[in-house]
């Protein structure tokens, strides 16, 4: 429930990306298989899917391989041509190994195609490696209490629905909060493979639920020489405080 509340806060006319995979949720066709990177987008896609009877879905073992939605995927599709497969995957991941390998879908796009069946790769684009090295900044701040360094996470902004369509695939871009859903409906509906970008919040921390007093005092401290910590502080209070506020009597009843 406290996911739930989470995932309909946006702030300004940025996608909260834990909406993303909270939207597709109730939209998952049967029989998915459903892949993610490691990084941020692994938080949202645990949280918030709901896996049903017949599902399955994979992911770096470990929390430590970078890059494994996309090939994850492709194995799918290629060991169970009739069912839907959807990727998560960051941009990072995308620019290392994922639009390289819109390649080889391109190569087998007969074998891979099947309009019966969708077969979607979700990017979340937030310009910031961070989005796959999220478990790696997070944690530097939470267990160590060290602030974000800036020159390293910083990615370029690549259009990827675009490079997509150059490809001959089917590429849709998505940066309004109101219209994830419909962007989802779309790629489902979609009679080749598709490359749903979704334009997300650089700033939304993965807050978990239940969190210790220890690790909070320690993202404080990195939260106060953090670059973007007006931003985040600002979010995560937010976030905390409609938690909490959902929880006052009578607030949950109907």
């Amino acid at each position: 429930e406290i996911c739930d509340v989470w995932s309909g806060q946006h702030f300004g006319d940025l996608i909260n990306p834990q909406s993303v995979a909270a939207e597709l949720s109730s939209r998952l066709p049967d029989r998915a298989i459903l892949t993610a990177d490691s990084g941020s987008a692994t938080n949202w896609w645990a949280r918030h899917l709901t896996l049903r009877e017949g599902m399955d879905a994979s992911l770096s073992g470990t929390l430590a391989t970078m890059g494994p939605g996309v090939p994850y995927a492709i194995a799918a599709r290629f060991a169970h041509p009739d069912r839907p497969v959807i990727a998560f995957v960051g941009d990072g991941a995308f620019q290392m190994n994922g639009m390289n390998e819109m390649i080889t879908v391109k190569r087998y796009l007969d074998r891979l195609t099947n309009p019966a069946a969708p077969f979607v790769f979700c990017v979340f684009n937030n310009q910031d490696l961070n989005q796959d090295l999220n478990q790696v900044t997070w944690e530097q701040r939470a267990m160590a209490g060290d602030p974000k360094y800036p020159g390293s996470p910083e990615i370029p902004d690549v259009p990827y629905a675009a490079y997509t369509q150059l490809l001959g695939l089917k590429g849709t871009v998505c940066q309004a909060p109101r219209k994830v859903g419909d962007a989802w409906d779309e790629a489902l509906a979609a009679d080749k493979p598709v490359v749903l970008e979704f334009k997300v919040d650089n700033e939304i921390a993965p807050i978990p639920p239940h969190i210790m007093a220890s690790l909070g005092k320690k993202a404080t401290k990195a939260a106060l020489h953090d670059p973007r910590k007006v931003g985040i502080t600002a979010r995560s209070v937010r976030q905390k405080i409609t938690e909490y506020a959902g929880r006052l009597p009578g607030r949950g009843e109907k």
